[in-house]
């Protein structure tokens, strides 16, 4: 890229702003940060940068002299950091601050605050996909527990009784879990920044909601997990964003193939493929899976924000997602974030 193609961005100021102008520059087409400052070395956004790759500094003034910066955003609020920007910043770079950089800091917050709330519409709407094999799996111990029941209300052996009553005490734990991994899925993601999250298990729990998209049993999981692997991520959207790969992927399948599950290290990232037997995906769709409301699903059964999504939340932690599909073979998602070593 030259500079007409991309812009180059410095950040002064590593609080809520610099954390909420970081995730929002990282997300944006032809923006690049070139570093963020702060001379507070506790400030959050440092370690958010430093996990993005992203160079830090306790030293402004360094960051503020760097050739080839196209825009300084100040949002430090400090007089003296306005002063040494007017003072010594390159005379193409262009500045942002002040009221200017309070009026983006607000637009940054309302953009979170309504991409939050996109994430969790998306989920709640991907429940109705779900109904149908919640009802099934629930309505098999419910008759258990009912039948049992009401064998109790006339049994007089006591023995029966008691092995009747584990039974039911039985199907009732399976309702229960039931509920639980449901509840779980429908929550909004608590708010928070990356933190180690165990890749394996989490899998595993996504298997069990992802496997509520359909009542066909016909349907086999390999997993590959090549020993213990954890990632740098928000629990609760690696959740979601397996939830809805896997879910894909059962989908493609109509239920019926072969799911693989594979997990491995790799040049410091963990990575995650999610591969199925499925339909495929046709190479003139291959480029537009991820954009806003592309679905080639019925009128109906799809908002076309599901992949839109996770890529977003993917790319939040400097991480990847690619795919590889043939028609009438199989797709393969896999995804890419930096693990904790």
């Amino acid at each position: 890229m030259n500079n007409q193609d991309h812009t180059t961005i410095a950040i002064l100021g590593a609080g809520k702003g610099g954390s909420a102008l970081l995730e929002l520059f990282t997300n944006l087409p032809r923006i690049e940060v070139i570093g963020i400052a702060d001379r507070d070395a506790s400030a959050p956004a440092l370690a958010y940068a430093t996990r993005l790759h992203i160079p830090t500094t306790q030293d402004p003034l360094r960051l503020i002299r760097r050739a080839g910066v196209n825009l300084i955003v100040n949002v430090t609020g400090d007089p003296e950091i306005e002063n040494l920007v007017a003072s010594h910043k390159h005379t193409e770079t262009e500045v942002l601050g002040g009221a200017a950089s309070k009026v983006l800091w607000d637009l940054v917050k309302h953009t979170s605050q309504i991409q939050s709330q996109l994430f969790q519409a998306e989920k709640l709407a991907g429940m109705g996909t779900f109904a149908s094999g919640i009802a099934h799996d629930i309505n098999n111990p419910l008759y258990i527990l009912l039948a049992f029941s009401e064998n109790i209300l006339e049994e007089t052996d006591l023995d029966t009784i008691r092995t009747q009553a584990k039974s039911i005490i039985e199907a009732g734990k399976r309702i229960q879990g039931i509920c639980q991994n449901i509840t779980q899925y429908a929550r909004a993601a608590k708010p928070g920044d990356a933190i180690p999250v165990e890749v394996n298990s989490t899998i595993d729990e996504a298997v069990k909601i992802a496997q509520f998209a359909t009542i066909l049993q016909d349907l086999s999981i390999i997993k590959n997990y090549q020993g213990q692997l954890e990632v740098l991520a928000n629990p609760d959207e690696l959740f979601q964003v397996l939830v809805n790969l896997i879910t894909n992927a059962i989908h493609a399948m109509d239920g019926k193939g072969t799911l693989t599950l594979d997990t491995w290290q790799e040049n410091g990232f963990g990575k995650i493929a999610i591969s199925d037997t499925g339909s495929g995906i046709a190479k003139e769709n291959l480029g537009k899976i991820f954009d806003p409301f592309f679905t080639t699903k019925p009128k109906g059964q799809g908002t076309g924000l599901g992949l839109h999504t996770v890529k977003a939340m993917i790319k939040k932690y400097n991480g990847k997602l690619s795919v590889k599909s043939e028609v009438g073979k199989g797709s393969t998602f896999t995804i890419e974030i930096a693990h904790v070593s």
